[in-house]
């Protein structure tokens, strides 16, 4: 199931792509075109993900870190 809605999404996306760009191809180019464009897509999105996925984890570690600090200071000021 998950290829025919792929072949399917591909084809409207295809079609709409080449709408966009003024590319003029016959169907089964617009359905490869769209296809292919889900799958650079999907594999762009994930690596996206997973990228902002350990920026976060960075980004969290820090603010903590730096929350901890914060109350160190209150609770034990020099």
């Amino acid at each position: 199931m998950p290829i025919l809605l792929l072949i399917i999404l591909g084809a409207a996306t295809g079609f709409v792509a080449t709408r966009i760009m003024k590319v003029e191809t016959d169907l089964i180019t617009t359905v490869l075109i769209g296809v292919a464009g889900a799958v650079v897509g999907w594999v762009a999105l994930r690596f996206l993900l997973v990228l902002s996925g350990w920026v976060a984890i960075v980004l969290g570690a820090l603010i903590g870190a730096i929350g901890l600090i914060w109350l160190w200071k209150i609770a034990f000021p020099k």
